[in-house]
């Protein structure tokens, strides 16, 4: 039986395939440190473990409302509250199953078939996956290390086209843990208001942003752009990955579309997962994931530091997030060649930045920092051995040329 077109021509994830390859070698007795996925540790917060355990009890556990538990869009919209100074009404609020059906519901609600929108290059690349799902035009624009790797208002223009219809920008950004300044990403979104375009940002690693330069918290794009379509998740912050539990905070106009889609789409979000997901935000909940937050900030530093002393570099350092974008074009290799040989001869597992983009994913490497330390440690250890004669190589390749 024939798969669909659609099926056939998409990409697969190779954070998710190099991930297989991984447990492969596992299965041989190899001990694989795991680099290439963005998943955090150290699990869901004590409390809302617990939260889970105590609703498991119950007979029943029924549907919820399509849009989620009222009780957690009322805590969602008081975590921005409490974490941004915003005032979001819970009516806005929808809980989803993972940012994903976020990203598919919100996808479906604002594009038409032929609409062309506008993505970074490199970006995460299910989003772009969406997008073409449901007939929009992916327009990449390539993005270098002047500008972070993040569309800046200057492409945006160059790129904007009398068929653009939408904006779609992650920040902080999977793969290269870099932000938009807030400046900027205000300045974008204004732009493509102006010309009636859309806009959908994902903020998923927002609250893993390091401050700004004041000391104050990054701010998220609804401050200054309340029509934006702004997605979020359970899965970074909060460390709850396999629960599936997400939400989008969209304009009051498009929340009877975004019921009706989640209606015959999911139905709706797990139910214990969301019963136990209201544990998030209590105050030592809530400390549990800052203290975390630190944990990963030095995480990223002992990376930062160690591939800088093993040769490989980093061009633009990450303010938030927890990845690396690792330029491996010193080595002679490519991105595929230098993950596929990692794997195989240091049993490192690391995602090539093919996965992100076509312009500059040939020669960059994404590495996890969510780790632990100790992980990280003989990570870097290992592709210090597996990169030295590389570099020694190459060099002196380089300079006979």
């Amino acid at each position: 039986m024939p798969a669909s077109l659609r099926a056939q021509q998409i990409a697969p994830f190779l954070a998710m395939e190099f991930g297989k390859r991984a447990a492969a070698l596992e299965a041989q007795g190899h001990r694989v440190i795991k680099l290439n996925l963005g998943e955090p540790d150290f699990g869901a917060p004590p409390a809302v473990r617990a939260e889970l355990a105590r609703v498991a009890q119950h007979e029943a556990l029924p549907y919820t409302g399509a849009l989620g538990l009222p009780a957690l869009r009322e805590a969602i919209a008081g975590f921005y509250a409490h974490a941004h100074g915003l005032h979001i009404a819970p009516e806005r609020v929808v809980v989803t199953a993972g940012a994903s059906a976020a990203l598919l519901l919100v996808t479906a609600a604002l594009v038409n078939p032929g609409d062309e929108v506008l993505v970074g290059d490199p970006s995460y690349p299910c989003n772009r996956q969406f997008l073409a799902g449901f007939g929009a035009e992916v327009r990449l624009v390539p993005t270098t290390a002047n500008s972070r790797f993040q569309l800046d208002l200057a492409a945006v223009q160059r790129h904007w086209s009398a068929r653009t219809r939408g904006l779609m920008i992650a920040t902080p950004s999977n793969p290269t843990g870099t932000s938009v300044p807030p400046a900027e990403l205000t300045a974008l979104c204004q732009w493509a208001e102006a010309r009636g375009a859309w806009r959908i940002v994902d903020e998923i690693y927002l609250n893993l942003s390091d401050p700004q330069p004041d000391g104050s918290a990054t701010p998220s794009i609804l401050a200054t752009d309340p029509g934006a379509c702004v997605i979020n998740s359970f899965s970074k912050y909060f460390g709850m990955t396999g629960w599936r539990l997400g939400w989008a905070v969209v304009p009051e106009a498009l929340v009877p579309a975004m019921e009706r889609l989640a209606q015959n789409y999911f139905i709706c979000a797990s139910t214990p997962a969301q019963m136990a997901a209201r544990a998030c935000f209590t105050p030592d909940s809530l400390a549990v994931c800052e203290a975390r937050k630190q944990e990963f900030a030095e995480r990223r530093a002992l990376v930062l530091q160690g591939l800088a002393d093993i040769g490989l570099p980093v061009p633009v350092r990450p303010d938030g997030a927890f990845y690396a974008y690792i330029d491996v074009s010193p080595t002679g290799l490519s991105a595929m060649q230098f993950c596929e040989q990692a794997l195989q001869q240091a049993h490192v597992a690391l995602t090539p930045g093919v996965d992100f983009g076509p312009s500059s994913g040939g020669q960059h490497v994404r590495l996890s920092c969510a780790a632990s330390k100790q992980d990280l440690a003989e990570g870097l250890a290992r592709l210090g051995r597996f990169v030295s004669p590389l570099l020694a190589r190459h060099a002196a390749g380089a300079h006979h040329g």
